[in-house]
C-alpha cells in the first residue's frame, strides 16, 4: 500500500514542505499549552479540578406521557 502512496506523491511538486508544516503546527500547539498551564491561575485551577466533584444534579419531574 505504500507503494500506491508513494508513486502519488512523488508526482506532486512541493509535497516535501507538508511535513514540516504540520510539524510546526504540532509543536507550537503543544508549546502554547505548555506555557498555558504553566501560567494559569491555581484558583482557575482548583476550581476546574472540583467540577466533576461537585453533585449539582438537575432532578426531572417523573411524569408520564
Amino acid at each position: 500500500m505504500l507503494k500506491f502512496i508513494k508513486g502519488n506523491l512523488e508526482n506532486i511538486d512541493g509535497v516535501e514542505v507538508y511535513p514540516m508544516i504540520s510539524l510546526m503546527i504540532f509543536f507550537i500547539f503543544f508549546l502554547v499549552l505548555f506555557f498555558w498551564v504553566f501560567t494559569a491561575k491555581k484558583t482557575h485551577i482548583a476550581e476546574v479540578s472540583n467540577i466533576p466533584l461537585e453533585d449539582d444534579t438537575v432532578t426531572e419531574n417523573n411524569t408520564q406521557l
